[in-house]
């Protein structure tokens, strides 16, 4: 039997990373986190419709707010603005420190109490905006961390399906598994129309463009 828990945070990645797990599983179990981001709201609203698409033997929703309150982030804290798009090499503002460490961690103690066996997360080290928390060796850090800190008989293994992929690569591999686009949500400064020229809508934009098929959801700026 494998189990597997899907970190689902409503994004592109996160979506594909879903189809991924539940081709790849006997059971999926759908963990979400909100963590006093901008969009939060809309956020949650993705991942409860692809709760009713995917249908999950369960889901856990919990509040680490307490990210908000550490800030140095434009996307929790409210005296930074989220900056568009600029394509320079470096971590951008829009880095919530140390994040998917909180993230995995979390998925990590609920795979103890259900037994699950496999982790899902929809990092992209190669063609994204360039977090440290979303290279493959700090997963294989974190791996290490899991086998050392959880019960002998435990054997949970952290999955990266989608690490190297391109997004262009990433979003026909959905396509391919019947992945829901339109109840995916990317922006990182809107709940309502996605702004366009944030990095996140940016590189989405591009690799919908790229292989030559309309992105599903609504844009400020559709450049």
């Amino acid at each position: 039997m494998i189990k597997g828990i899907v970190l689902v945070s409503g994004g592109l990645d996160s979506l594909v990373t879903a189809s991924i797990a539940q081709q790849e599983c006997d059971e999926i179990y759908f963990l979400h986190l909100n963590y006093g981001q901008k969009t939060e709201r809309k956020e949650l609203e993705s991942f409860q419709k692809l709760q009713k698409f995917y249908k999950p033997i369960d889901s856990l929703i919990v509040d680490i707010s307490y990210l908000k309150q550490i800030g140095g982030s434009s996307l929790t804290d409210d005296s930074i603005a989220v900056k568009d798009f600029t394509g320079e090499i470096e971590v951008p503002d829009s880095y919530v420190p140390f994040r998917n460490a909180h993230l995995v961690t979390i998925a990590t103690s609920w795979a103890e109490v259900i037994d699950a066996n496999r982790i899902y997360i929809g990092v992209v080290e190669e063609d994204s905006s360039g977090y440290p928390d979303c290279r493959e060796e700090f997963y294989e850090s974190l791996q290490k961390t899991i086998d050392l800190g959880t019960k002998e008989e435990t054997n949970i293994r952290i999955h990266i399906p989608i690490v190297h992929k391109n997004k262009s690569e990433i979003i026909k591999i959905g396509f391919e598994l019947g992945a829901p686009f339109e109840h995916s949500w990317s922006c990182y400064k809107n709940n309502d129309i996605a702004c366009g020229t944030c990095d996140s809508c940016v590189l989405r934009l591009r690799a919908f463009k790229k292989i030559g098929i309309k992105d599903p959801i609504p844009y400020l700026v559709n450049n």
